[in-house]
């Protein structure tokens, strides 16, 4: 009989480095997940679709699976859904933004509604659409509940039960406490790959050899105040201060309404898939954050003060499934295509160097430019998984393609496609191996999305 030291146990596995962890990779070579949980866990909720992380990619595979019209259970452990569009701050659709595909066209059109959103203009004539990630905060929220789509707030996965490429069930934990979700599909939308890692999957992070990740961003917003108006200062002694412009780290400025502005600070060395890591990582935005403003107010002498801050830090890389098939940067390069393609990439590989705060990237400049180029469903697919999807920038890729195709367009459209294969999948009774990706790539035109190069 399972007791409350077998949950603290599960709870213990959960530690990347721990030994109870390194014990069970034979398991996980064999697919065999199954592991002992508390036997008075509440079945929370039964459906036929539960995405897990409501990032963007989240987002759009709730809709297009709602639209399909499966029961769909979508699950975020903060309390609105759009991941770095929204709380991160990171207020731009970068790439194309024409032919991505129904909902987007439709989280579009609202944010016209609500004048929050720049006019269209093709990439890469305009490099990033700009919004308000506030508004957009909403948007999302409204369009979501209006397919139908049950959310799931507040609610942190916890771990997967699964068996030989199966997931049977998922715990998680919310204010209720902790929980079963039970499903017919899953997709995992984390980010981190984290459904799918202790689910079993293999997985990969940053870069061959040390596994240095793409740098995380922090954003923050300031506003000025009036000549005539006492601004706060930053007060002396507390943060590091930067005294020149060499100093400062890769700083981005963008217009975020008259007298505002976001600006965007470069955090390297960090690791996203680290609870302490990401905890230090945190600290030191927040940190970098005042002896920027402090900079800005000192030495450069502009009348802002803070306003906002993100309330997490924007993170570009975390763990990415290994799929049935890896996505290359040799084939974005090649402007590849796919006979199971159901999304088109257009972006150019902004991999950032993750040794330094500086604007410095892996490539050189004349190395970064891609032709438009299709990810196929094979990405998506967790290799050996029978009823588990991963999309956004957990999809399957190397990271210099993954650099490209984590953009919020394209995980969009990467989420906009799993959402349509669980569906389909779910309706059917089939798992994944049995459906014909030529069918979900004809689904995915079918729903406005613009494949051809």
């Amino acid at each position: 009989m399972s007791t409350r030291r077998d949950f603290i146990r599960t709870a213990s596995l959960l530690c990347a480095g721990s030994a109870e962890a390194a014990s069970t990779e034979k398991a996980r070579e064999k697919g065999d997940r199954e592991r002992a949980w508390r036997d008075d866990l509440r079945l929370h909720h039964e459906c036929d679709l539960a995405v897990v992380g409501g990032g963007m990619a989240g987002v759009f595979a709730a809709l297009a699976a709602a639209k399909s019209g499966v029961r769909v259970l979508l699950l975020e452990e903060y309390a609105v859904v759009g991941g770095n569009a929204t709380l991160g701050g990171v207020n731009g659709f970068c790439g194309e933004t024409a032919g991505q595909g129904e909902a987007f066209d439709a989280i579009v059109e609202a944010m016209q509604t609500f004048n929050a959103i720049a006019d269209y203009k093709p990439y890469p004539e305009m490099d990033s659409r700009r919004f308000d990630h506030e508004i957009l905060a909403v948007v999302l929220q409204e369009l979501l509940l209006r397919r139908g789509v049950k959310l799931l707030l507040h609610t942190c996965f916890v771990d997967a039960r699964a068996n030989y490429g199966q997931v049977a069930e998922i715990m998680v934990c919310g204010p209720s406490g902790p929980g079963l979700i039970r499903a017919k599909q899953y997709i995992d939308t984390t980010g981190e790959a984290l459904l799918a890692r202790q689910a079993g999957f293999a997985t990969v992070k940053g870069r061959p050899g040390d596994e240095r990740q793409l740098p995380m961003s922090f954003v923050f917003f300031v506003r000025e105040v009036a000549p005539d108006q006492a601004a706060p200062q930053v007060p002396e002694g507390w943060f590091e201060p930067i005294r020149t412009e060499d100093e400062l780290p890769m700083t981005s400025l963008v217009k975020s309404g008259p007298g505002r502005f976001g600006i965007k600070i470069k955090i390297p060395k960090f690791d996203a898939t680290d609870t302490e890591s990401l905890t230090a990582a945190e600290i030191q935005a927040r940190r970098r954050m005042m002896s920027v403003l402090d900079y800005y107010q000192r030495v450069e002498k502009k009348p802002w003060v803070l306003d906002a801050c993100s309330p997490r830090i924007g993170i570009r890389e975390g763990r990415r499934v290994v799929g049935e098939h890896v996505l290359t940067v040799d084939e974005l390069r090649a402007g590849q295509r796919f006979d199971d393609a159901i999304a088109r990439g257009t972006y150019y590989l902004d991999g950032h160097n993750p040794d330094d705060d500086k604007r410095t990237y892996i490539l050189p400049e004349e190395q970064r430019q891609v032709p438009p180029y299709q990810i196929p469903f094979r990405c998506l697919v967790p290799r050996g998984a029978k009823n588990l999807l991963a999309a956004g920038r957990c999809l399957s890729a190397d990271q210099l393609a993954l650099s490209s195709a984590r953009v919020m367009t394209t995980c969009a459209m990467t989420g906009q496609a799993a959402g349509i294969a669980a569906a389909l999948c779910a309706s059917r009774g089939c798992a994944l191996p049995e459906l014909s990706p030529a069918e979900v790539t004809a689904a995915v035109r079918e729903r406005g999305a613009r494949l051809d190069l």
